[in-house]
């Protein structure tokens, strides 16, 4: 079991190791811009590793046993051998049988896609949350590899016979192991399955006290870059992917006295590990339960249009379906003068804004547009906007701050323990104080029942629906 802790279930500690890349490009596989490796190099570079050589090769369909052409591995084999790698990373997935297949051929170390991104996250994470998450999905990827890491699969103890009584003493390594991994993930899991449910408690308590706004995009489109431009800051921000793991919460003033909750999220990738998609779902809970997602592109990577479509099935994938969506093209100062702005394939702003109208272009490091998005998130913070009489108990200090505060206000009028505001109030606002629980009338009447009967119900977007606590109003 040492051997399986230290070596299977931990990081692969390939930091500084000699490190070929190696691709294999499918007929199902889009085509990925003219450097199908870019992305596995800047994974690699991430996880510090060396690289000394690349590859790729072209197929119809993978090879059984190696996943590589029988030249391609033997061409491998010589390159590793020449270079002096000690490390092979394939960007793709390789069952248990080709892993072994190819170190067996090679005779170095063979990781896949997901065992690097695996290694990154594994070396990343800082608080305990992320920590159990990376734990977690290392068992889930290693347990069907466990026959691999042991050749010898011999008795514990030799030459005691098989049957009822002695199957403890004679049992394999691998049966012991994998005992020992149900029990580890059984804990693991009990232990993250508590901080979500906290984690979850202060989420749905934010989103009633406020309006939330979720960045999502990318690994490396700028979001934490975005993030401290738009409020006080202090998410980490780098040129690496998945610099950011966990989840920042901080405060956007959208001006007029108008603020929501912004989050910081973990970036998404290609082929992310299903089992990493879903251990980090507790994660991603301010996305799922935002009113609203930002998804952030690099406006200045050619691969940006694909990196969207990932963003957009991972949202579905985990869920966060509910939340409006509005795109973010940042980086946008590169466009014009940067060496990426002339990169071949890069996709021009009346491009974007043709296929997406309501993009929004900003700069994080010049601050180009930021402005704007914050208009363009307080108008559909506000929703629908109307001028309305609303009548508030002087007792209820906290509603009456709120509308002072939030709603521009054309007079006052005191009555015997009320007030009545003539205020411009918007359809998301009122439905915020309700969620709270403030009692209050809207030009005479309850204001749900207002509501009802007199605000037309905002139009249902075609493409999401209204978060339920909206659909429940607007459908009484």
């Amino acid at each position: 079991m040492k051997g399986l802790m230290e070596t299977g279930l931990a990081a692969s500690r390939i930091l500084a190791e000699r490190t070929i890349l190696v691709h294999v490009q499918l007929p199902a596989d889009r085509v990925r811009g003219h450097d199908p490796l870019a992305e596995l190099r800047a994974l690699a570079d991430t996880a510090g590793v060396h690289v000394v050589g690349e590859l790729t090769q072209n197929l119809k369909q993978p090879r059984g046993a190696t996943y590589l052409g029988k030249g391609k591995v033997e061409e491998l084999a010589a390159m590793a051998s020449s270079l002096q790698a000690r490390v092979v990373i394939l960007d793709n997935d390789l069952s248990p049988s080709q892993v072994q297949g190819l170190e067996e051929a090679i005779r170095c170390k063979v990781l896949d896609r997901s065992e690097l991104i695996l290694d990154i996250f594994a070396n990343r994470a800082t608080t305990r949350q992320a920590q159990l998450q990376v734990e977690i999905a290392q068992l889930q990827y290693t347990a069907p590899r466990l026959r691999a890491m042991w050749a010898h699969l011999g008795q514990v103890t030799g030459g005691a016979p098989v049957g009822v009584g002695t199957r403890g003493p004679g049992e394999q390594q691998l049966e012991i192991d994998r005992r020992l991994v149900k029990a580890r993930l059984d804990r693991l899991r009990g232990e993250l399955q508590e901080i979500a449910g906290r984690k979850s408690r202060e989420v749905q308590a934010r989103r009633t006290e406020h309006f939330t706004v979720g960045l999502v995009g990318y690994t490396n489109a700028g979001k934490s870059s975005l993030f401290n431009a738009l409020t006080r800051g202090g998410a980490f921000a780098n040129d690496q992917l998945f610099a950011t793991l966990g989840t920042r919460v901080e405060q956007w003033n959208l001006g007029g006295g108008n603020t929501c909750m912004l989050s910081d999220t973990v970036g998404f990738i290609r082929e992310l590990p299903h089992h990493l998609v879903a251990s980090f779902r507790s994660t991603l809970e301010d996305a799922v339960h935002a009113h609203m997602l930002l998804l952030v592109v690099d406006a200045g990577d050619p691969l940006a249009a694909e990196h969207l479509e990932v963003v957009q099935a991972t949202l579905d994938e985990i869920g966060a379906t509910e939340p409006q969506r509005v795109l973010v093209l940042n980086k946008v100062d590169r466009l014009a003068d940067g060496p990426r702005g002339a990169a071949h394939g890069v996709r021009p702003l009346a491009e974007w804004h043709r296929l997406h109208p309501d993009a929004m272009a900003v700069s994080a490091r010049t601050g180009t547009g930021l402005v704007q998005l914050a208009a363009a998130v307080l108008e559909r913070m506000k929703g629908a906007v109307r001028t309305l009489h609303v009548e508030v108990p002087l007792r209820d200090a906290r509603t009456v701050d709120f509308l002072e505060k939030r709603c521009p206000v054309h007079g006052r009028e005191y009555a015997d323990g009320s007030v009545t505001l003539h205020v411009e109030i918007g359809r998301r606002q009122v439905d915020q104080l309700l969620a709270r629980g403030a009692a209050f009338r809207i030009e005479g009447m309850p204001a749900a029942e207002f509501v009802r009967a007199r605000w037309d119900p905002a139009p249902a977007r075609p493409d999401r629906g209204l978060p339920p606590h909206e659909r429940m109003v607007a459908e009484g």
